[in-house]
């Protein structure tokens, strides 16, 4: 459950707003009414770290997908490209 506090709060309740966060609640902070920052477990920020990969590992995972399937340079960009009538460019 995400409650929702001031930083002036924030500040007055932290202990009791960091024992929340360890048992599994979300506390967003806010500055003049508007979001700036969220509180959260230890284990729930490691498990936004382990999702995502960087942009080069992703690139180096599509390679390999690609190398395994045998697509030859000349032919990788055309066997992938939508070719819908919506994609097609006309020039008059």
């Amino acid at each position: 459950m995400k409650k929702t506090y001031t930083i002036s709060e924030a500040k007055n309740r932290l202990p009791a707003i960091i024992h929340r966060v360890e048992i599994g609640a979300t506390a967003q902070l806010t500055r003049h009414g508007k979001p700036v920052a969220v509180l959260v477990s230890i284990n729930e920020y490691n498990k936004t770290k382990k999702q995502g990969s960087s942009f080069w590992q992703a690139l180096c995972a599509f390679r390999e997908t690609v190398k395994r399937r045998n697509f030859s340079t000349d032919e990788f960009p055309d066997n992938l490209r939508d070719k819908a009538a919506g994609r097609r460019v006309v020039f008059k």
